[in-house]
């Protein structure tokens, strides 16, 4: 694509462990510059197509991989269902690009997962709360939960 995503840059810098901003902005400079030079583009053509779809399904792999790894750090408990349910929709709406388009906008693959997950988890808190199968809980039990210590 002609265009990077946030999730693509994200993949990068997990690959590289190169996670400082001016890094990137010179990257981008010299990108340009290149990008300005017709026997560099010629010389990019030259990369057979297998090997840029492997470079892609590599760093794909890493953007959902690092997502995963948010979770774990963020400690979520996949053994309830409400999580199941909006990590799941998420992965498969961002995974086969679902497009949304109305009224003139167009939401694809990542921003539209992440719109579903928002409204997924929301409600699936309140239909658990009216249920009486999900407990309010308070950002400080979310954060670090009791032990019965």
């Amino acid at each position: 694509s002609p265009t990077t995503t946030y999730g693509e840059n994200i993949g990068v810098m997990s690959a590289t462990r190169v996670y400082s901003t001016a890094a990137y902005w010179v990257a981008g400079i010299v990108a340009i510059l290149l990008s300005l030079s017709p026997k560099v583009g010629a010389m990019i053509f030259t990369i057979p197509p297998g090997v840029l779809g492997g470079v892609t399904f590599v760093l794909y792999g890493l953007i959902g991989i690092v997502g995963v790894r948010m979770w774990v750090d963020g400690k979520v408990d996949f053994s309830r269902p409400k999580n199941q349910f909006t990590a799941g929709v998420a992965l498969v709406v961002g995974i086969a690009n679902v497009t949304w388009t109305f009224g003139g906008i167009q939401l694809t693959g990542i921003a539209l997962g992440t719109a579903a997950a928002l409204v997924i988890y929301h409600l699936m808190n309140v239909l658990g709360q009216i249920t009486g199968t999900e407990p309010e809980t308070t950002p400080a039990e979310m954060v670090e939960p009791s032990h019965g210590a």
